[in-house]
């Protein structure tokens, strides 16, 4: 039996990644979407004829089994937990919440309502799974490397994603809540025993370095105030230490996503492009290092956006299982806690003062 599915929210994502996947997959039935703005409901409906809705109370659970959340960041809580109170399911896009208290709300939602599902699609990606295959050659793990960035990749400058009152902050809570959930895939769990974090600005209203493949036009003010680049260090308390790097723009010339991973026995480093910027390496690239020697891992090659299908594909069954209540959003808390951390630590070293660069001395 098809799971009824609504689509809340067509802004890029709603209308471009997610509406097409469910409407195309098996598992799924497109039953409504949702939009405050009559020109997206009106042009979603007149392509797809699927019933179209101002307001996600027109949701209820007779009628809709799971409702895709796809709204900027400040509204995913609000939305959410009224839809999770009405007992309709819920697939929350990341940032899952912005805030400890925004996480509160939503786990008093679930206990009282419908299932909670999120997470990000890079942990399905095929090259990160033969990544996970090979941890066992690498003794016991030591350090990670994490990073993505992108060559020139913000997006639409000027409008809300770049606007820290609606998503909460920039490249940190966009590309590295993914770096961050396919940790936890690989690694598992661990609380964060000491965080620092720093951040930078220096591409973000600059028009060029906008995100070309998101089609959309840039606002009619350069207006961001968050970050384009943040970088952390990380101790997590099972001792693997984390170097974290997320940017939207830098001086590279194709995109690449960084996952290293050291361990007593050996490294293995995947090179890839998450994302669906279409300046990507080449291909993805796994290798295997120990004792000196560099071996290249076979991994399979997949259309660009093919994890969110394979996503798509374990949603049923985490609907039907009731162990999973409450499953997202204790993995939400933790992630949202760091990055708490790492923007407190980057706003501490921002107000400190600063020794000179070099010693002062006295003139005579």
């Amino acid at each position: 039996m098809s799971v009824r599915a609504a689509v809340v929210g067509l802004g890029w994502a709603g209308r471009e990644l997610w509406l097409p996947r469910l409407r195309s997959h098996p598992d799924f039935d497109v039953v409504a979407v949702v939009d405050p703005d009559p020109a997206a409901r009106a042009a979603v409906g007149a392509a797809t004829g699927t019933p179209a809705h101002a307001e996600p109370d027109a949701l209820d659970p007779r009628s809709v089994d799971l409702a895709v959340v796809a709204v900027p960041n400040h509204l995913h809580t609000t939305v959410a937990a009224g839809l999770l109170g009405r007992g309709v399911s819920v697939f929350l896009e990341k940032p899952v919440c912005l805030s400890g208290a925004e996480a509160d709300t939503l786990a008093a939602a679930e206990r009282d309502g419908g299932v909670l599902l999120a997470g990000s699609a890079a942990r399905h990606r095929a090259d990160v799974r033969e990544l996970a295959a090979a941890l066992p050659e690498l003794g016991r793990v030591r350090h990670v490397d994490l990073a993505w960035v992108r060559a020139r990749g913000v997006p639409r400058a000027g409008g809300w994603f770049t606007r820290r009152s609606e998503a909460g902050g920039g490249a940190l809570v966009d590309l590295g809540w993914h770096l961050v959930d396919t940790l936890t895939a690989l690694l598992g769990p661990s609380p964060v025993r000491q965080a620092v974090g720093a951040v930078s600005d220096d591409f973000l209203n600059a028009g060029e370095w906008s995100a070309a493949w998101r089609r959309e036009q840039p606002a009619a003010a350069l207006t961001g105030d968050v970050e384009d680049t943040a970088r952390g260090f990380l101790l997590r308390e099972d001792g693997i230490s984390v170097s974290l790097r997320a940017s939207w723009a830098s001086h590279e010339a194709t995109d690449l996503s960084l996952i290293r991973i050291e361990g007593s026995a050996g490294t293995a480093e995947l090179r890839c492009t998450f994302g669906f910027s279409p300046n990507r390496q080449p291909e993805s690239v796994l290798t295997l290092t120990r004792e000196g020697t560099t071996r290249r891992l076979p991994v399979p090659a997949e259309p660009v956006g093919a994890e969110y299908g394979r996503q798509l594909d374990g949603v049923p069954a985490l609907l039907a299982d009731p162990a999973g209540r409450g499953r997202a959003i204790a993995e939400a808390r933790t992630t949202v806690r760091l990055m708490e951390r790492l923007y407190a630590s980057a706003r501490a070293g921002r107000d400190e003062p600063r020794e000179p660069a070099y010693p002062q001395t006295t003139s005579r």
